[in-house]
């Protein structure tokens, strides 16, 4: 398992458009993929689960990676998100 804290970038936070970018990134790794904010734990790959952990920006986010390539798919999902998803 491997986690590592990002802070959102986009200055609309995880609205529906970037929320469908992370969690389209998140579906291409067999890793189960989640991150934390606050006290709640969401899933990366469903939208749903990301809208609903209303995340804007500033917020600091932890992904928590665990399985076969758990250390691509974190590196890939940080990368995305200070690359500002898309906007």
């Amino acid at each position: 398992m491997v986690r590592q804290k990002v802070v959102i970038k986009n200055p609309t936070g995880l609205h529906l458009r970037p929320a469908g970018i992370l969690c389209k990134e998140a579906m291409q790794f067999k890793s189960l993929i989640t991150f934390t904010f606050r006290e709640s734990t969401a899933n990366a790959k469903s939208v749903l689960s990301v809208l609903g952990a209303c995340v804007k920006c500033g917020d600091e986010i932890e992904f928590i990676c665990e399985g076969e390539d758990e250390e691509q798919a974190l590196k890939s999902l940080v990368d995305i998100i200070e690359s500002g998803l898309g906007e």
